[in-house]
């Protein structure tokens, strides 16, 4: 599957830091250059974006060697489809639709996900003493909670929070409309600040 984009992705890693020429270049500009096939335009995307849609992808799936892969799909498909990126949305807007669309496949290909995730939902971690005094710092807390919403509500924190998308933003990677991001917004956070609860975060969403 990977075949395209082999050679390519070991010379985008190793391109850390673009040169000052590099980075005024905007995302637009760089797609526009990726579509006509310049592989160091899609070298400084891919050290621009990669760790955005790669963390992104692990918050939705909890896997990392399957973040790594759909992540080296997502700029794969960049490469072989910037040509037809028509910027009505921003770039990373783009990204993380694609992203999305990977992810969501990937947990439709998991037959265990919705039982996994219903149990994961039925846990109360003051359950478990031992675990909850592993939990130490906010960042961990925070970490633990999201991976108990469901991936519905997950996402809708990630766009809003992680990667500050506006509601319009948002619906348009969802594909709803912007009211039906407000809400699932509303119950995310509602939900988000009942498991911060449990674990003695209070008023962190407030």
């Amino acid at each position: 599957m990977h075949n395209d984009f082999a050679g390519l992705a070991p010379r985008i890693v190793a391109r850390r830091r673009p040169d000052a020429q590099d980075k005024d270049h905007s995302d637009a500009a760089l797609i526009a250059k990726i579509g006509a096939g310049n592989r160091l335009a899609m070298q400084v995307l891919f050290a621009r974006h990669h760790a955005r849609v790669y963390r992104f992808i692990l918050r939705l799936l909890g896997s990392e060697a399957v973040a790594e892969d759909l992540t080296s799909e997502v700029f794969l498909g960049v490469w072989r489809q910037a040509h037809r990126f028509e910027a009505r949305s921003s770039v990373t807007t783009w990204l993380l639709a694609i992203a999305r669309y990977k992810a969501l496949a990937e947990l439709r290909r998991r037959p265990q996900a919705s039982s996994n995730e219903a149990s994961a939902e039925s846990i109360d971690p003051t359950d478990d003493p031992e675990a909850n005094f592993e939990i130490k710092h906010w960042g961990e807390i925070l970490r633990n909670c999201l991976t108990r919403l469901s991936p519905r509500h997950r996402e809708i924190i990630d766009f809003v929070y992680y990667h500050e998308k506006s509601v319009q933003e948002a619906a348009e990677i969802l594909g709803i409309p912007g009211n039906t991001v407000k809400t699932r917004m509303f119950h995310a956070r509602k939900k988000l600040s009942e498991l911060l609860v449990t674990q003695g975060v209070v008023g962190a969403l407030s």
